[in-house]
């Protein structure tokens, strides 16, 4: 499996006393902001609204976490890749 390039947008929300700003490089400590992420691997998650559970994600790196966030809504794909026997047994019921 190769590299794949991701992309990434956001609008940061900002600090109080901050603007709205789009497309920045990066988000400091404190802002919020609303990001759009695209995966590079398959991801088993669900809007917030939607299923409490799995709507809530955190973003580490280097065994620290560098953010926690809710997500508001999934663009789901068509399936691919492989299907278990039990899951194509069950497709067919």
């Amino acid at each position: 499996m190769g590299k794949e390039k991701t992309h990434v947008n956001v609008v940061v929300i900002g600090h109080v006393d901050s603007k709205l700003e789009d497309a920045p490089k990066f988000v400091k400590s404190g802002d919020s902001a609303i990001v759009k992420m695209i995966p590079s691997k398959p991801m088993c998650v669900e809007a917030y609204t939607d299923y409490p559970p799995l709507g809530r994600f955190a973003v580490r790196d280097m065994r620290q976490t560098v953010a926690v966030g809710v997500i508001k809504a999934v663009e789901k794909v068509d399936k691919a890749g492989k299907v278990t026997k039990a899951a194509a047994k069950a497709g067919k019921k």
